[in-house]
C-alpha cells in the first residue's frame, strides 16, 4: 500500500518531520517562490501521481499564506493525487462569523466556501467556534477539530504549583472548566467586555480566597495579548502570585510576548500550532489520530 504524502508548505518543516513519523508518512517537497512582481511561483519536487497528499499549512497571517496553499492544493488536483487534504494547526478567518455592522463581510463563511472548494478534507486545532456549534456549519468537506484542552491540563498538572485556572471571558467557560477538571484544579471565568480590536475591559472577583493558589490564564487565541495583559495588572493589584499564561494558538502580534513579560507573566506557553519559542504543548499525536480517521473518510467528487 502507497504511504500518504504529507507536504508542508514553507515555514512548517518542524512538525512536518513530527507529524510524518506519527502518520508513518513519506514526506514530500515542493518549491515555493516569489517572482519579482510579486507572483507565486510553486513546483512539486515530488512525484505525487496516484498518492493522497496532506498538505500542512497553519493560518497565522493566512493573507501571505493562503494563495501558495490554494495553488498547491490545485497543481496537486491536477497531477492526479488521490486526493488532497490539508492539516492547518491554527485556521484562521473563523472570528467574523456574523455581519455585526451594516455591511461587514462574514469572512468566515467566504473563506470557509474558498477553501472547500480546493481540497477533500481537513484537520485543526481549536478553531475560534464562539458562535458556531461545529465547522460544518461553514465547511462542506470532512473535517475534525481536536481539543488541545487535554494537553494543556497534562502541562498545568506537571508544571504548575497549586493552579487556578483563569478564563477570559463567559465564552471560555466549557472548554477552561474541562481543562480545570482535568487537571484536577479550580477554575473561574472572567466578564470581557471588548472597545473594538485592541481596548478590553474585565471584571474580576475577589480573589481573596486563591492568595495560595498560582493564577494560570487560558485562552484559546494569544493575538495581542490585551486581555491577559488587563488580567495581569489586576492579579497584580490583588497581590497574586506571578500568573502563567497558557494559550492554544500564539499569534503574539504587536510585540505581545514582550508586553505579557514586563506586564508580570512569570512564563507565557503554547501548544506548537504556531511555530514560537513558547511551544511546549505537542499536539502531534492528536493531529496523526485525526489525520488517519478523516483522510479515510475523504472521497474525490
Amino acid at each position: 500500500m502507497t504511504r500518504q504524502l504529507l507536504v508542508p508548505l514553507p515555514g512548517n518543516d518542524r512538525l512536518a518531520d513530527r507529524l510524518a513519523d506519527a502518520l508513518g508518512a513519506d514526506i514530500g517537497r515542493i518549491a515555493v517562490r516569489r517572482f519579482p512582481d510579486g507572483e507565486t511561483y510553486l513546483r512539486y519536487e515530488t512525484p505525487i501521481n496516484g498518492r493522497s497528499i496532506a498538505l500542512l499549512c497553519t493560518l497565522d497571517h493566512p493573507d501571505n499564506k493562503f494563495l501558495p496553499l490554494a495553488f498547491a492544493a490545485a497543481a496537486a488536483r491536477d497531477l492526479h493525487a488521490a486526493t488532497v487534504g490539508l492539516v492547518s494547526p491554527y485556521l484562521a478567518y473563523m472570528r467574523q462569523d456574523r455581519r455585526f455592522q451594516a455591511g461587514e463581510a462574514v469572512t468566515s463563511t467566504y473563506f470557509a466556501r474558498i477553501l472547500s472548494s480546493q481540497i477533500d478534507w481537513m484537520v485543526t486545532v481549536d478553531p475560534h467556534l464562539h458562535r458556531r456549534s461545529s465547522l460544518a456549519e461553514i465547511y462542506n468537506i470532512p473535517t475534525a477539530a481536536i481539543h488541545a484542552a487535554p494537553l494543556i491540563s497534562d502541562w498545568v498538572r506537571g508544571n504548575v504549583t497549586a493552579p487556578l485556572l483563569i478564563g477570559p471571558d463567559t465564552e471560555s467557560e466549557q472548554w477552561v472548566s474541562r481543562t480545570a477538571h482535568d487537571a484536577g484544579a479550580p477554575h473561574m471565568v472572567l466578564e470581557k467586555v471588548r472597545h473594538g480590536d485592541r481596548t478590553v475591559e474585565i471584571s474580576f472577583p475577589d480573589m481573596g480566597r486563591w492568595r495560595g493558589h498560582t493564577p494560570v490564564l487560558i485562552d484559546d487565541i494569544v493575538s495581542t495579548g490585551r486581555t491577559m495583559i488587563e488580567a495581569i495588572g489586576h492579579l497584580r493589584r490583588e497581590g497574586m502570585r506571578p500568573p502563567v499564561c497558557v494559550a492554544a494558538h500564539g499569534i503574539f502580534a504587536e510585540g505581545a510576548l514582550e508586553r505579557l513579560v514586563e506586564a508580570g507573566a512569570a512564563r507565557v506557553v503554547t501548544t506548537n500550532t504556531i511555530p514560537h519559542p513558547t511551544n511546549a504543548i505537542d499536539v502531534t499525536t492528536l493531529l496523526a489520530e485525526s489525520v488517519r480517521v478523516v483522510a479515510k473518510s475523504a472521497v474525490r467528487s
